[in-house]
């Protein structure tokens, strides 16, 4: 890339892009401060393991997968008959997406989306809890494409943790893209962050240790 292109962005020219092309890492959230955190880029590309099966247990359709990454929930979501749509900001997610049949934009949350207001299903799942860096101006952002009554799936932390952070995204040879806000919620941070952005925690539940809430309007 030359030096007068724009500025690389991140989760699109980034390492990020590279793992999902060829399903693999190691691939980390770097801090400025050197903490790492591990970024489960096989299990992403893999098939739906038994805690993502609990999950998409839970999905009433449509369903709207939040940041969708390599599209595994999506396309599991059409092959269980439930109509679906993904929307992630990389376009190596999309590809890949489109590739396992899911039907996917490449669009952020916070872009004008389809059917504003009438998706039964929202889901955060992966971190995405982080998107923006601003966990309540996120739930406040899908409120407002939840039907009435309809529900938000998020995965936590598997531990108490509430976070504001600038991360980037590097892998195992120090090759990153450009850093960019991050949040992290555990479970009693997502039920605050929940109870103040008007969702009613409804549910609770971990599987292989990792950790869910169902949000409802």
């Amino acid at each position: 890339m030359s030096a007068t292109t724009a500025e690389p962005q991140p989760w699109v020219d980034d390492p990020y892009a590279l793992a999902l092309r060829t399903g693999r890492g190691p691939l980390f959230l770097r801090r400025s401060d050197g903490w790492l955190l591990p970024l489960e880029v096989e299990r992403w590309c893999a098939a739906p393991d038994a805690a993502d099966a609990a999950l998409l247990r839970r999905c009433r359709g449509p369903v709207l997968d939040i940041g969708c990454g390599p599209g595994r929930l999506v396309a599991a979501l059409a092959a269980y008959g439930l109509p679906a749509l993904g929307v992630d900001v990389s376009p190596a997610a999309v590809a890949r997406t489109r590739g396992a049949g899911g039907a996917v934009l490449r669009r952020s949350v916070f872009d004008r989306l389809p059917a504003e207001g009438r998706w039964a299903t929202a889901l955060l799942v992966d971190g995405n809890i982080g998107i923006g860096g601003d966990p309540r101006a996120l739930l406040t952002r899908v409120r407002q494409l939840v039907s009435p009554g309809g529900s938000l799936l998020a995965e936590a932390a598997p531990y108490d943790v509430d976070e504001r952070l600038t991360v980037r995204v590097e892998d195992a040879r120090g090759h990153h893209g450009r850093d960019f806000p991050w949040a992290r919620l555990g479970p009693a941070a997502l039920r605050v962050a929940a109870a103040g952005t008007g969702w009613a925690v409804t549910g609770e539940w971990a599987v292989e240790g990792r950790r869910f809430a169902e949000l409802r309007r």
